[in-house]
This record gives C-alpha cells, structure tokens and sequence, in this order.
C-alpha cells in the first residue's frame, strides 16, 4: 500500500477498538459473528484491516502469536485456518486445559537452556553490585511472598537482576519475548494467577549459591525451578483429562 494511501476504514459497528492489546478480542468477536469453526479459514489479512479498523502490521503480530500458541495455522497460499476453538467469555482466547498446558510447556521448553546458561554466566561473571541487587531481589521477593502479597512482580525483578548480571542483553530479550507470547493468549493460565508459586522458596538458595559463585549447584535450582512448573501443569492437564 503506497504510502501516502488512506487506511481502511472499519465497518459501522466493527468490534475494533483503539489499542493494540485489542486486536485479539476483535478478531474473536469476527470469529464469532462469522460462526467460524475449526478448519475454517480466516478472511485474508487486507479484508481484517477494513473490518476491523487496526494496521495490517498489528493484525499480522497477533495472528503470529495465534500461530505460535496453536490457535491458528497460517500457510502461504492457502491463508490462515482455525485449529482451536475460541471464545470471548471473559474477553481472552480461552483456550482448553490441553492447549494452555501444552503452549506452556512448549514455552519452558525453549526457556530451560536460556534460564540456566544465563544463571551459570552470573554466577561466573556477575559484579560485587550486581550480587549486592540479585541478593536484595531475593530477600524482596521472599518478603513479598510471606506476605501472602502478589510475588509476580517481585519474582520478575529478580530474574532482571540474574539476567543482567550476564553482561548479556539478548538473554533478558529473548526470554521477556517467550513469556510475553504466552501472556498474550492467557491472563491466568488455567484460570491460576500464581501457578508456580511453589517454587518460590527456591529462589532463596538460587540467589546464595548465584552470590557464592557455585555455578553448578545455580544451575540446579533453576532446573528444579522449571521442573517444578511443568510438573504442575502437566498434574493440571492430566487431572482435566480425567
């Protein structure tokens, strides 16, 4: 489209909205008022611009994101095709147990090697101050937790302070956009605000042996840690299937 060309309008009473976070509920209420099933295909991605009223660019990330949690499978030539079922319940994707668990354990999949290199680079490279941050992170984090307070934030804060002690940015980057990935489809994943709050006491020990220098017994942790949060989702998985 050239650029000096008029974007699309919406048509009158388009579920579009002005925020990108958006998109997702407007192409489901599409889906909807379509009556669209699984296998159908999705109108092409010029004809969701003038429906719905966002930029081609936005549409085109959300359904990448689609694609990349199983809602959706895009093909050249043959356009993009439903292969889960959708709903606007609670204004989100809502998938089934069975697709959260398994988007999620394909996220920790590809987290696993990045959580624990960087954990063992810190180790090995992170500064007096940076051990100070990561020590007081931890002890923020504890706090917070036996508190009975949401430790989310507080867990996220300490991990940016593991990740920065690599020296190396695109760790925090790639990770960050892993789990960004998966929030995009699910607020709360089976319906859990704090899924994997149990391994939260492990973090403690994490940060002592990251501040000690002891890179093996780090990396350890952080395999526990994960381990931990794929056992709890397939427990979850395998007692919906029941």
């Amino acid at each position: 489209m050239p650029e000096n060309a008029q974007q699309p309008k919406p048509e009158t009473g388009s579920a579009a909205a002005s925020e990108p976070r958006d998109v997702p509920r407007a192409l489901i209420s599409l889906i909807e008022q379509e009556g669209l099933k699984i296998g159908d295909r999705l109108p092409p991605e010029l004809e969701l611009v003038r429906r719905l009223g966002f930029g081609r660019s936005t549409i085109r990330e959300t359904l990448k994101t689609w694609e990349s949690m199983g809602v959706v499978s895009r093909n050249k030539g043959a356009g993009t095709r439903l292969i889960a079922e959708i709903s606007t319940n609670t204004l989100r994707v809502a998938l089934t147990i069975k697709h959260e668990a398994e988007s999620l354990l394909r996220m920790q999949q590809v987290r696993r090697p990045l959580e624990i290199e960087s954990v063992r680079i810190a180790t090995r490279s992170a500064t007096p101050e940076q051990r100070r941050i990561i020590n007081a992170r931890a002890a923020e984090l504890m706090a917070v937790f036996e508190a009975g307070e949401d430790w989310r934030p507080a867990d996220h804060r300490f991990h940016n302070a593991v990740h920065d002690a690599t020296g190396n940015p695109l760790f925090r980057q790639f990770i960050e956009q892993i789990q960004k990935a998966f929030h995009d489809i699910y607020e709360t994943p089976f319906g859990k605000p704090h899924l994997g709050q149990d391994t939260i006491p492990l973090h403690r020990p994490l940060a002592d042996a990251i501040i000690a220098g002891d890179e093996d017994k780090a990396a350890e942790l952080t395999e526990m840690i994960i381990d931990m949060v794929c056992a709890e989702t397939q427990k979850i998985s395998e007692e919906h299937d029941g």
